[in-house]
C-alpha cells in the first residue's frame, strides 16, 4: 500500500470533516476516519474506526496498530467543539471539554504520527482553526482553543520542517454545514445579516474547506508551511460578527 496516499482524518462522518475525506478520495487518497460517530455510508477505501479522540490512551494504542501496517504520513485535526457561552456563562467543565477537543487531542495525534513522518522524512498536518481565533462574542472557550491551535500549528511548523513535514491552518469562517443550517434556515433574518456581511454575500460550503485542504495536503505543497489560510468569504478583512 502507498504510505503517500493515507490520510488520517478525524470527525471525517458529517460536515466540513466528510466534505474533507469526500474530496481527499477524489483525489486518490485513502481515508482513515476517526470519528465517535459513523458516517451514513463509507467513501471507497475509508476506513473508519468509532474512538472518542480525547482518550489518549486509546488514541495512542489505535495508531500504532494501524500504523504497523499502515503507513500514515497525513493528518487533518478536523473533530471539534464549541460550547457557546459569554464569559460570565462559561463554565470549567466545558472550558475543559473544549481544551481536550480542540487542543490535547490534536497534539496527541500529531505526537503519535510525528516519528513515522520523521522517518520518512515527508508529512503534510493540516489543523482546522476558525475565524473565531481572531475574537467572536460568545466563543471564549472555542476562541481560545483556535487561537492556541493557530499557534501549535506555527510551533510544530518550526520544528518539523527539517524533516520534510508542513505543518499548515484553515481558518473557516461561516460554512453552511448541516448543523449551521438547521439552526439557521437560508431565508432566516439571521442568516440574511450573515451573508451581508460576508464580502462575497454568500456563504461558505464545506467544499469550499475541502478544496484547501487538498492543497496543503498535497506532496507539491511542500514551501508552505506554518501558515494559517483564512476561508472566509473576505471577512477577516475588515471587522465582521459574520461567523
Amino acid at each position: 500500500m502507498n504510505s503517500q496516499k493515507n490520510v488520517l482524518v478525524t470527525g471525517a462522518s458529517r460536515g466540513i470533516g466528510r466534505a474533507i475525506a469526500t474530496r481527499l478520495t477524489q483525489d486518490g487518497y485513502r481515508i482513515i476516519n476517526f470519528d465517535k460517530s459513523a458516517p451514513s455510508s463509507l467513501l471507497a477505501g475509508e476506513d473508519f474506526h468509532l474512538i472518542d479522540i480525547t482518550d489518549s490512551k486509546a488514541v495512542v494504542a489505535l495508531i500504532h496498530e494501524i500504523a504497523s501496517h499502515t503507513p500514515i504520513l497525513r493528518l487533518v485535526n478536523n473533530a471539534g467543539i464549541i460550547k457557546p457561552g459569554a464569559l460570565e456563562n462559561v463554565t470549567e467543565s466545558d472550558f475543559d471539554a473544549v481544551c481536550a477537543l480542540n487542543l490535547k487531542a490534536p497534539m496527541v495525534l500529531a505526537q503519535c504520527l510525528m516519528p513515522y513522518m520523521q522517518k520518512a522524512n515527508f508529512g503534510r498536518i493540516v489543523n482546522i482553526a476558525s475565524r473565531a481565533a481572531l475574537g467572536k462574542e460568545e466563543r471564549t472557550a472555542y476562541a481560545a482553543t483556535k487561537a492556541g491551535l493557530i499557534g501549535m500549528t506555527r510551533t510544530w511548523a518550526l520544528e518539523m520542517a527539517q524533516f520534510g513535514v508542513t505543518v499548515n491552518a484553515i481558518g473557516p469562517g461561516p460554512i453552511a454545514t448541516e448543523l449551521f443550517t438547521s439552526g439557521n434556515p437560508p431565508d432566516a433574518p439571521k442568516t440574511i445579516k450573515i451573508i451581508k456581511n460576508i464580502p462575497v454575500k454568500r456563504m461558505g460550503q464545506p467544499e469550499d474547506v475541502a478544496n484547501t485542504a487538498a492543497y496543503l495536503i498535497d506532496d507539491r505543497t511542500s514551501f508552505v508551511t506554518g501558515q494559517t489560510l483564512y476561508v472566509c468569504g473576505g471577512i477577516t478583512v475588515g471587522l465582521s460578527n459574520a461567523s
